[in-house]
């Protein structure tokens, strides 16, 4: 099981450094052919990884509704954000990680609400929920570090 969470830490990992290795206004820049930012992807990882995880397991998320709906799905960056907010999404990278892996471990997740992904893929217990968490960040990285070189 320990491998599910190896893979989230070195794709948050990942994320840290594109985070950490850009200004603010390189990372709220939205390049030409592209409908979100760096920002925007790393928010959406976080938001995307709370709802697969805790929302569909009927466990309250380490994030708001705003926060959520802000990053989710479908949505795109509104205007620039902060450095405060910056800030908020760094320390979320690792502490929903840290969490989830601890939540686990101590049998936390019970229940599970089956879904089935814009992808086609069907979740249907915290495990697969972890799987396709790592699959779907992975997606998010490839994004950010294209658009990584055209900001």
């Amino acid at each position: 099981m320990s491998s599910v969470f190896e893979v989230h830490k070195t794709i948050r990992e990942i994320l840290l450094k594109i985070l950490d290795g850009h200004s603010l206004e390189q990372l709220n820049k939205i390049p030409p052919g592209f409908s979100n930012n760096l920002i925007w992807n790393i928010g959406h990882c976080i938001s995307s990884q709370q709802v697969l995880v805790y929302k569909l397991s009927g466990l309250p998320t380490m994030v708001s509704e705003d926060f959520i709906g802000k990053y989710k799905k479908g949505t795109k960056p509104e205007g620039d954000v902060s450095q405060e907010e910056v800030d908020e999404i760094r320390a979320l990278l690792s502490t929903t990680l840290e969490k989830t892996k601890n939540d686990f471990e101590s049998g936390l997740f019970v229940d599970y609400n089956e879904y089935t992904t814009s992808m086609g893929f069907t979740l249907r217990n915290v495990q697969d929920a972890l799987d396709f968490n790592n699959y779907h960040e992975g997606i998010h990285t490839g994004i950010a570090m294209s658009i990584r070189k055209f900001v």
